[in-house]
């Protein structure tokens, strides 16, 4: 550093008599000419020992910079293109697990549906079963009631023709006896 001073100075002092001489600027100085020279070697010199390595090891940080970021770039562009694809794939068995929810649903729904028409085929004969028993039941109790007037019709008429009162209990049990051996009525 004290050399680039000692240089500075005896520079300083060198050109200032050739600056005074009032030379053109298209003439040709050979002093200024070697001081020029001399300068510019010992510029370049100490930027070539100072200055140069910095700013070469900078371009060369920068450029290893460069190529981690384009190497890194790479990867990440593979790395989402393999996202990508397995996304693609995720979405692509989302899309078949849908398909077979849908159709899973629907068949439970129609097992569903036929579920419930064959209950309620069952209930609607269940129905018309209790509904024939009580029509049945109905009848027979409408055929003993219907039997037992004529019973009494009958034994009203016998009383008549005959003129007296018949024994209420025997003669029943005669009339009854008979339209038992009679069979079933229709």
């Amino acid at each position: 550093m004290r050399s680039l001073w000692l240089a500075g100075i005896a520079m300083t002092l060198v050109s200032t008599p050739l600056l005074a001489d009032g030379g053109g600027l298209l003439t040709v100085d050979g002093g200024l000419m070697v001081w020029t020279l001399f300068v510019f070697a010992l510029f370049f010199l100490i930027l070539k020992r100072f200055a140069w390595p910095v700013v070469l090891g900078a371009v060369q940080a920068r450029e290893k910079k460069l190529e981690e970021q384009i190497a890194q770039a790479a990867k990440d562009r593979e790395a989402a293109a393999g996202l990508l694809s397995q996304q693609q794939q995720l979405l692509a068995q989302a899309r078949e697990q849908a398909v077979t929810i849908l159709n899973d649903a629907k068949s439970v729904a129609e097992r569903e549906r036929q579920l419930g028409l064959d209950r309620a085929r069952a209930e609607a004969d269940e129905l018309m079963a209790r509904a024939r028993r009580d029509i049945q039941s109905e009848k027979d109790r409408a055929v003993v009631e219907l039997r037992r007037e004529a019973v009494d019709l009958a034994l009203a008429a016998a009383g008549k023709l005959i003129g007296q009162r018949l024994e209420a209990a025997q003669d029943r049990k005669i009339v009854q006896e008979y339209l038992a051996s009679l069979g079933p009525s229709k």
